[in-house]
């Protein structure tokens, strides 16, 4: 039983008890605190967190009835739902232990004790603490994990020698708790090369958690990150861990990390130097255990250079860093990438496997993939919806329009179709083949623009 009895707190007034108890469990304990004033448990419970709460049901106001015990119980266990707490009184019956029983309390205990019980009695409330962060733990994780699983195409696929070396890199690395950065353009699928290290590290079977650092305000960066307690403002209805803890024991992928301010940029680097969160709401930090990985578009090295992102904090997330190159920049994996997105999409929306024409693959292969993968998976969708046919043509893929290399070309040619059908097509590349959208930039509506492009046999 040596020292599994985690850090406890007793509480009673009377000093004698106090020093006896300490006495006792110490030997079991990693950590034994003691204190004779009920009035500092809020101070108490905001600033540490204890696996057992000891707690003398009569102080000297009241000592029979059990009031105190009772209110100072409710004070605790609103600072931690969680809390295990002991009472301990020397005018105990049946009708007071379920009461408190009732109250939330998890034990009740006579004085004066028996050692060998006492020890019994703490050795069952340490385990219902850890079960309990356990189950806190594994619904966080479960939920993540849901996430995960909807998460489409999880396996990078490419046999091109960029991408080859891509997997040389990953494959060195994974099997390490080393913190990786990596650099690339929107749509390359940083995401997917995060997964693919985490799937293949000693990690493996913990959870992934992944933030898009874009996407979070500054003024929720806290609270999304590090976790609140509740009540700690406004919409805080209750205790909520963030990513950091949630991911501990597993891999945290913050994507995007090149968005963040410089004021968050000192509170992350904080946070990966000390290993520890705070909550807020809260003075007690938590012990972390991630393997980091970062991932941006931004040139970050430029960044530092200007003095928009920290130095120390670039060091601590770039020991190995794997840069992925555009889709332009590996042309032999368009043909194997549309391949597998027509078997998606074609499952997906229950339609026959539909075959890519030769001359499909070549309109594929000249066109430049501003938006990298992500844009050839939306065509390929947008593609496997509209055509009727069982071979994808290259009309399917009307609205890949290269940008023009002369910018006066449209006004070189001064014919009205020419030009409307020109402005229709430059109006659809840009909203990637979203009709709404372009029909809205357009001045149209929807049935306008879709007469349009019957008129001009797009």
């Amino acid at each position: 039983m040596e020292k599994e009895l985690g850090k406890i707190l007793i509480i009673d007034d009377d000093e004698d008890v106090l020093i006896a108890a300490k006495l006792l469990l110490k030997k079991h304990a990693k950590e034994v605190i003691i204190e004779k004033n009920p009035k500092k448990i809020p101070f108490l419970m905001n600033n540490g967190t204890y696996d057992v709460i000891l707690l003398d049901m009569n102080f000297s106001h009241d000592t029979t009835s059990g009031k105190e015990g009772f209110y100072w119980l409710e004070q605790i266990l609103e600072a931690d739902p969680k809390a295990v707490v002991i009472l301990i009184t020397a005018f105990g019956d049946v009708e007071m232990a379920v009461k408190a029983l009732k109250e939330g309390a998890t034990d009740f205990v006579l004085k004066p004790w028996q050692n060998e019980k006492l020890l019994a009695t703490l050795s069952s409330a340490v385990r219902l603490k850890q079960s309990y962060k356990e189950v806190e733990k594994l619904k966080s994780a479960k939920k993540q994990l849901e996430d995960d699983i909807s998460k489409p195409f999880n396996d990078i696929i490419g046999d091109s020698p960029a991408m080859k070396n891509v997997f040389s890199i990953i494959d060195k690395v994974a099997g390490t708790d080393a913190n990786v950065l990596i650099l690339g353009e929107n749509g390359t699928g940083k995401e997917l090369v995060a997964r693919a290290l985490h799937k293949r590290s000693l990690r493996k079977d913990n959870v992934f958690v992944g933030v898009d650092m874009g996407a979070i305000t500054e003024t929720l960066f806290e609270s999304e990150l590090f976790g609140h307690k509740k009540g700690a403002f406004t919409d805080a209805k209750e205790d909520r861990a963030g990513r950091f803890e949630v991911a501990s024991g597993g891999s945290l992928f913050l994507d995007e990390i090149g968005n963040l301010s410089m004021p968050l940029q000192s509170k992350l680097l904080t946070v990966l130097q000390g290993r520890q969160v705070t909550r807020i709401g809260t003075n007690k930090p938590v012990d972390i255990d991630i393997r980091l990985i970062c991932a941006t578009n931004m040139p970050v090295y430029d960044m530092v250079a200007e003095n928009t992102f920290r130095q120390d904090l670039l060091y601590r997330i770039n020991t190995v860093e794997i840069h992925l190159p555009p889709l332009r920049d590996r042309q032999d994996d368009i043909n194997l990438l549309a391949d597998h997105f027509v078997k998606v999409y074609s499952e997906k929306y229950r339609k026959p496997l539909k075959k890519i024409a030769p001359s499909t693959y070549k309109k594929l292969s000249k066109y430049s993939w501003p938006g990298n993968i992500r844009e050839l998976q939306h065509a390929i969708e947008r593609a496997i919806i509209m055509s009727e046919g069982n071979v994808l043509m290259p009309d399917d893929f009307f609205f890949l329009v290269q940008k023009q290399d002369n910018q006066n070309d449209a006004v070189d040619n001064l014919n009205l179709d020419d030009v409307e059908k020109n402005v229709i097509l430059k109006a659809i590349n840009k909203h990637s083949g979203n009709i709404s959208k372009a029909a809205k930039e357009l001045g149209l509506t929807r049935a306008s623009l879709y007469r349009r492009l019957e008129k001009h046999g797009l």
